[in-house]
């Protein structure tokens, strides 16, 4: 019984390491993950699940937005683009920096960079310059701003947390005035 026990024990134990060794790399679902710890430590359950990743996915996209903000000044051929991402990395940052001071009062963790969904679209954009680096990068402010609006819609009707719900609906307007100017520019473009 020892001959088998013995050699079944430490498969298992190596396995079990082998598992638990494995890192999460995606800074979203580690941000994601630690919230999940303090909120089943503190007994808060799902009660704040939608608004911590709120914060988490706010965080992910804001980051992104000042990279590529970063990228279009750097990359495009049209001034307006030009312009259009300077802003983008102006109004971000702001709202990152509010984002990150309430997360640190709420005890949220939000992630350093970029989640992998949206380093993904920093990556695409990179190797592109002149004009094709405008129309992708327009096109993707479009659907991302879109996307952005309707998430701080969410939030800001239905977050638990009303300095949570008090952000969303105050960074909103700005999140609606980009997704305008981002059409705009282009539909120019084409």
């Amino acid at each position: 019984m020892k001959k088998i026990f013995m050699p079944l024990m430490a498969l298992t134990l190596s396995f079990a390491v082998a598992c638990n060794s494995e890192q999460k790399t995606d800074s979203t679902e580690v941000a994601e993950e630690k919230n999940e710890q303090k909120a089943d430590s503190s007994n808060m359950g799902d009660k704040m699940e939608d608004d911590h990743e709120f914060m988490v996915e706010a965080a992910s996209g804001g980051l992104m937005e000042v990279q590529l903000g970063t990228l279009a000044s750097q990359n495009a051929a049209s001034a307006k683009v030009k312009q259009f991402g300077q802003t983008m990395v102006k109004d971000h940052t702001k709202a990152n920096e509010e984002l990150k001071a309430l997360a640190a009062k709420k005890n949220i963790t939000i992630p350093p960079t970029p989640g992998s969904d949206h380093q993904k679209h920093i990556d695409e954009l990179k190797a592109k310059k002149g004009a094709e680096f405008d129309k992708d990068y327009m096109s993707m402010m479009v659907k991302d701003h879109e996307e952005d609006v309707r998430n701080f819609e969410e939030a800001a009707n239905n977050a638990k947390d009303p300095e949570i719900k008090a952000f969303a609906a105050k960074t909103l307007p700005t999140l609606k005035q980009h997704h305008q100017m981002a059409e705009t520019i282009h539909n120019g473009l084409k």
